[in-house]
């Protein structure tokens, strides 16, 4: 009886061992894990630094205070990054995501400094609006479904679109009052750098083609560096290596209109992290819970409070590390973990940034037409998964990106508005983010009133067939594999209109 017992117990631990055998939780040697850790990095890299170029530059820093921004994102990124994968109690879901600065915020940020409230407040707004992400993470899932492709589809459209003008921006030289600006020796050189990206992503190697971004800025800095165009003597001011000095770019400051257009961001930041939860978890084939997701999200949002202390923003899981993964087959959270050691590592050395803040504003101009597309081109991607017969999904997502797009074609639109409601409006993706949410709201869920054909855009969405057509149509007939077969089983001839017109 003892040793029955014995048996069922030793079953019992087997059990539990093999339960807990998840495929994340592989290790591989140091050297695999670092290897295929750099390989995320590299992926994930033109996409980190994007974005402390984009706000630095908006916001007049010099050279080396934009290397100080490019270090604090990547040293965050690599700490978020350790927190999603590694994971402590409530924070990090324990999957192969990678960390790092969000795109989404982008176009608000540049709104608020823009409008005078500088990066002080850009840090206030991230703070505040990271820790109502942090309160709303638990419960969030109950909330998403008022966040539906139509409304995230549209908002992100709006962030590529609304980022075009700052790619024009730089492929004209990037400094309006330079006398060289937009030269052809500058639109060339984005033209060049441009048509290196479209090149490379057509090379047979995999590793080269997700690479062509950044292979092609480099191709880009050298042409400048042999022509003149790049000046890289500031590099060697500063120090090498250092950490990251709290509050170097100020103290942050806290405006109202700021924090709601960061709140709108981290609704769609909760969002994005979420499905890259769900999809990850679906790739790697784990078991992915409402507990799991809001420990993610809860990282997402913890690592964006703790972000603009070091001088840096919004923190999201990066989509394309998502589909590296499923590219790659290497399901484990710990080579992830790896490259997060290495994002680290590169956010300690302040050079580097200094490095990449000389590159080009022509070379960035370049590849930022296919960076700000891509996004775009993603925002599309979604918007082609939504239902549009029979509703009114294409009016939400007209109006929507219509709005968005006011203060891009028309940047003095809101100038006679009050200031809390221009900072808002002022930026596309908060334009169109509210005007998508409560446009779904009004019409997919207060649907009293709603009727089948409440407007010419609901007819537009469904097939449509004259009445004429259909008296010519007798008992019996029907289509089979394009052709119209009548009741006795022969084909029934079908005339074109111009045929048709001409008897």
């Amino acid at each position: 009886m003892n040793i029955k017992n014995t048996l069922k117990a030793d079953a019992k631990k087997q059990g539990k061992r093999l339960a807990s055998n998840r495929p994340e939780d592989e290790r591989l040697s140091i050297g695999s894990s670092f290897a295929y850790g750099f390989q995320h990095v590299l992926t994930m890299y033109g996409g980190i630094i994007a974005v402390p170029l984009i706000v630095g530059q908006a916001a007049g820093l010099s050279p080396a205070d934009i290397g100080i921004l490019i270090a604090a994102a990547l040293f965050m990124g690599g700490l978020a990054t350790l927190l999603q994968t590694i994971g402590v109690p409530f924070f990090g879901s324990q999957l192969p995501l990678v960390q790092g600065v969000s795109f989404a915020s982008v176009a608000t940020m540049v709104a608020i400094v823009s409008g005078g409230g500088g990066l002080p407040a850009v840090f206030g707004a991230v703070i505040v609006s990271a820790a109502i992400g942090l309160l709303i993470a638990p419960v969030f899932f109950k909330i998403v479904r008022f966040f539906p492709p139509v409304v995230t589809g549209t908002v992100i459209t709006t962030i590529g679109l609304t980022l075009m003008p700052v790619a024009a921006n730089w492929a004209m030289g990037g400094n309006r009052t330079a006398e060289n600006y937009g030269s052809m020796a500058n639109i060339g050189l984005a033209a060049v750098t441009l048509v290196l990206v479209l090149l490379l992503s057509k090379v047979g190697s995999a590793t080269i083609s997700r690479l062509s971004i950044l292979l092609a800025m480099v191709a880009g800095t050298i042409i400048a560096v042999v022509t003149g165009m790049a000046d890289f003597s500031k590099v060697g001011q500063g120090p090498i290596a250092a950490f990251p000095t709290p509050f170097h770019l100020g103290a942050p400051t806290f405006e109202i209109a700021a924090i709601i257009s960061m709140v709108i961001v981290v609704l769609v930041i909760l969002t994005e992290t979420m499905a890259d939860i769900l999809a990850v978890g679906e790739i790697v084939g784990t078991k992915v819970d409402s507990k799991r997701i809001a420990a993610g999200l809860r990282a997402d949002m913890g690592s964006s409070l703790v972000a603009p202390i070091f001088g840096s923003f919004t923190q999201s899981a990066f989509a394309q590390n998502v589909g590296l993964v499923a590219v790659t087959k290497i399901k484990s959270r710990y080579v992830v973990a790896a490259g997060g050691v290495i994002l680290v590592i590169l956010g300690l050395l302040p050079v580097m940034g200094r490095v990449v803040a000389a590159v080009p504003t022509a070379v960035l101009g370049g590849a930022g037409i296919v960076l700000f597309g891509t996004v775009a081109a993603s925002g599309i991607r979604t918007l082609a998964k939504v239902e549009y017969k029979n509703n009114m999904n294409l009016i939400i997502v007209a109006a929507s990106i219509g709005f968005g797009m006011i203060p891009i074609a028309a940047p003095t639109f809101y100038d006679q508005f009050p200031s809390w409601f221009s900072t808002i409006f002022h930026s596309g993706i908060s334009s169109a983010a509210v005007m998508a949410i409560l446009l779904n709201l009004l019409f997919n869920h207060l649907k009293a009133g709603n009727s089948e054909n409440q407007s010419v855009f609901v007819a537009g969405t469904g097939r449509v067939i004259r009445e004429e057509d259909l008296k010519c149509l007798e008992h019996g007939d029907r289509f089979e594999n394009g052709k119209l077969i009548d009741c006795e089983g022969k084909e029934v001839p079908v005339q074109s209109s111009e045929k048709a017109s001409d008897h």
